[in-house]
């Protein structure tokens, strides 16, 4: 009996060792490679909450062309429009989200082209059964979207036939 248990206890000591070495092998494996392929990434001012990016394409990044240039750069030209918008319930939105990237306008594209389709409108205004028709955070009041069912309001006509975007009325 009793060299039945030495020998049980080489064998399974033996065994254990041995996966405990392979263990080790994989772990320092995955490890190498992780660094070798997975890009570092780092938190923008120590904000590990939301600015994490990879660290080695920042100037990557900072060269890229924008395409967006915001309301503001739209108030320039076109002041008139600018001021009828943000007196109203849609100066929340973004010139850009009608009206497409600006980019380099006025030189490249010299006229920015108008997404007039019913789709565009039904992207906030489409009546769902997740969405909600109360949106107090947007404006720090109670905001109430129109919703529309789709298929029930003058479905053969786009929505500005009727509605100013810019006055958000009719």
């Amino acid at each position: 009996m009793h060299k039945f248990i030495d020998k049980y206890l080489n064998t399974t000591g033996r065994a254990t060792l041995a996966l405990l070495l392979v263990a080790l092998v994989a772990v320092a494996g995955h490890t190498m490679v992780r660094k070798l392929v997975v890009p570092s990434f780092a938190a923008v001012d120590g904000d590990y909450r939301y600015q994490w990016h990879r660290v080695d394409n920042q100037q990557e990044w900072l060269d890229w062309p924008v395409s967006h240039r915001g309301n503001t750069q739209c108030q320039g030209c076109h002041a008139p429009q600018y001021q009828q918008i943000a007196n109203h319930l849609h100066a929340k939105l973004q010139c850009e989200s009608c009206h497409g990237p600006a980019g380099e306008h006025p030189v490249d594209p010299p006229k920015l082209t108008v997404d007039s389709s019913r789709e565009l409108c039904l992207r906030c205004h489409a009546d769902l059964p997740y969405r909600p028709n109360n949106y107090g955070k947007l404006s720090g009041k109670n905001l109430t979207l129109k919703m529309i069912v789709a298929d029930e309001h003058f479905p053969e006509m786009e929505c500005i036939n009727c509605h100013n975007v810019h006055t958000a009325g009719y």
